[in-house]
């Protein structure tokens, strides 16, 4: 196991409410230039959490779990850059209140931040509830390794994914799979990785069976090829990111599976061991 600074990270707390779905259309418009009415964005989805197929939903961008936002845009703009995958999440209103669960994703765009809890507590829960995240992580450092910058993951949760430094001073992370930079799409050209995500693009269905992403999961673990996302989000050949999956498949072109990335490095010090259990789900212990 690597050694972080995990011991200087500061815990702060960041606050939300349950965002309820919007439409400012009556449809969205797919690949093919049909319109669709299907589920999107935001509330409580009840039936998809992580662990399970983000693939082939009838819906667009779904989200598993609970969906938060502040209203004070400045406020969600530190809910987004500061809660990190893995971080304790706790409900502090309504019927639920006391519930804990854990952050599995920060989603860019409708800006929202999505938090596992047990089927239990989110049949209690209601649009408007308020969800208290003890923000920690953003910060993280591996010693000794100053090319490779952490972001956007609790360093507990870090620890437990189980990373090591090979003899060649090359870290081994496990994933599910690893993505070409020709398929990333929507989100490519963002100012910071420390906030949101961007999509795997799925309209080539050859490409999808090709690189597994037809069999991709909330919550797996992915290696992106010839992606920098050391500062904003770019190609660069030879850079290394791992990201993690946080929202569905979508209808959309150039859109599609989203990534919260967790690690990127510039110079090919991140190599991909396939693991067919990298997922979030079994490293927090929630399948």
């Amino acid at each position: 196991m690597v050694k972080t600074n995990s011991e200087k990270l500061v815990m702060q707390s960041v606050q939300g409410k349950i965002h309820s779905p919007v439409a400012s259309k009556l449809f969205r418009v797919n690949r093919e230039g049909i319109a669709e009415i299907i589920p999107a964005t935001g509330g409580i989805t009840y039936n998809f959490k992580i662990g399970d197929s983000c693939m082939d939903l009838v819906g667009d961008h779904i989200e598993p779990g609970v969906s938060i936002k502040n209203d004070n845009v400045s406020e969600n703009n530190a809910l987004m850059l500061l809660s990190c995958i893995g971080n304790e999440a706790r409900v502090v209103s309504g019927e639920a209140k006391g519930a804990k669960g854990y952050v599995t994703g920060m989603h860019g765009g409708i800006e929202h931040v999505l938090i596992y809890f047990d089927e239990e507590d989110m049949e209690k829960m209601a649009i408007g509830d308020s969800i208290l995240v003890k923000s920690h992580g953003q910060g993280l450092k591996i010693e000794g390794i100053e090319d490779v910058k952490c972001m956007n993951i609790d360093p507990n949760l870090f620890d437990k994914i189980g990373i090591k430094q090979n003899d060649d001073k090359i870290l081994e992370v496990p994933v599910v799979t690893e993505i070409p930079a020709y398929l990333m799409g929507s989100g490519v050209g963002s100012a910071t990785a420390f906030s949101g995500d961007y999509d795997i693009m799925t309209g080539d269905k050859g490409a999808n069976k090709e690189f597994g992403i037809d069999k991709l999961r909330f919550g797996d673990l992915v290696l992106l090829r010839d992606c920098d996302n050391t500062n904003g989000r770019q190609y660069l050949k030879g850079a290394v990111s791992i990201g993690i999956v946080v929202h569905s498949d979508c209808i959309k072109s150039g859109h599609g599976p989203g990534i919260t990335v967790i690690m990127s490095s510039k110079d090919r010090l991140i190599k991909g061991i396939k693991t067919e259990n990298a997922n979030i789900a079994h490293y927090l212990d929630i399948v």
